[in-house]
């Protein structure tokens, strides 16, 4: 047990803003994480990412009739590092391609899947897999979907079991989300603002050289702290639990549990109550960081809407009495 006689308030002020930076796997092929944290939020929102398709990219068979050839549609692609990309926003749109040759397989070795890609210039091209007797689901196997390059975008799968020239037909064109063409929005995927971190829904296929998932990006901006002087009471945002029971002849049972989340609050002695800093914040969605010791190495961030009520007493300081509307409950960082 221990006083706590050194804390410290910290609010964001102002905030230094970040390019595109490539996050990292964390080993799970879940969790991407980032050294650029937490991830501030009070003028614009975070921008970030998996590679993949946002929009169009509809592969079909050649219109002109050629042997083993498809077109691709125009394309909106999700890949900050790709040439071309927007620095804002990460897209690129990229146009439409006729007549992409895809590879057939030779002799007895009928089998092959050609994936079709936006590769890392930022333009359409076509991988092919190893042809043999069967298909095959393994990445990189034989018979199965080539690897594809680390920074390309897989947008659809022609699958052939002939090596007979023919022209390609539609029931041979994959394209299923998930399974053979690389997604934008799947998996779906939630940040962590405070902890610097984006988690899918599920585990990232590993469908790149090297057996890697796709690459994931953020761009944004980290908070620029300022003390709070004269303030005391914080109390962080949590989540509480309450349980509603139902009572039987025999004995009472819990019905159900819900959870609410408090907001964060703070008292703060006022210069004048109009002109203090602090009031410029109000409204926005800041970052406030607790110090239990400011010596110490342990913090806690709390992210939310600030918002205020003043009091003007006679003869005495103005005070305010603030709180913090968060999404989430208070994160505790012990370094």
């Amino acid at each position: 047990m221990s006083l706590l006689t050194n804390q410290k308030l910290k609010i964001e002020a102002a905030a230094t803003p970040f390019a595109f930076a490539a996050m990292t796997d964390s080993g799970d092929h879940l969790t991407f994480t980032t050294t650029n944290k937490p991830w501030s939020r009070a003028d614009s929102e975070p921008v970030f990412g998996g590679y993949g398709v946002v929009t169009g990219g509809a592969v079909t068979p050649a219109i002109s009739g050629t042997n083993n050839l498809v077109d691709a549609a125009a394309v909106e692609v999700f890949a900050p590092a790709m040439t071309g990309a927007n620095t804002t926003t990460g897209k690129i749109t990229v146009a439409a391609d006729t007549d992409l040759t895809c590879t057939r397989g030779a002799t007895t070795n009928t089998h092959i899947i050609n994936s079709i890609t936006v590769d890392s210039s930022g333009a359409y091209a076509v991988v092919a897999g190893t042809a043999t007797t069967a298909f095959s689901e393994t990445r990189g196997a034989s018979g199965g979907p080539p690897f594809i390059p680390v920074g390309s975008v897989e947008v659809a799968q022609v699958r052939l079991t002939s090596v007979t020239s023919a022209p390609i037909t539609a029931d041979e064109i994959f394209a299923a989300p998930g399974v053979h063409q690389e997604r934008y929005d799947n998996p779906d995927f939630t940040p962590d603002y405070l902890r610097g971190t984006l988690t899918f829904t599920s585990a990232l296929p590993l469908i790149h050289t090297g057996s890697v998932a796709k690459k994931v990006y953020v761009r944004g901006a980290t908070p620029i702290f300022s003390d709070l002087n004269d303030v005391k009471d914080w109390v962080p945002s949590e989540s509480n639990d309450s349980v509603t029971s139902d009572t039987n002849y025999d004995r009472t049972i819990a019905a159900s549990i819900s959870s609410t989340l408090n907001a964060a609050t703070f008292s703060l002695a006022m210069k004048d109550g109009v002109t203090d800093f602090i009031l410029s914040l109000v409204g926005k969605l800041v970052t406030l960081k607790f110090y239990p010791n400011i010596n110490g190495t342990a913090y806690q961030l709390t992210q939310g809407y600030l918002s205020k009520t003043r009091a003007f007493p006679v003869k005495g300081n103005p005070t305010a009495s603030f709180t913090v509307a968060a999404e989430r409950a208070s994160v505790d960082f012990t370094s």
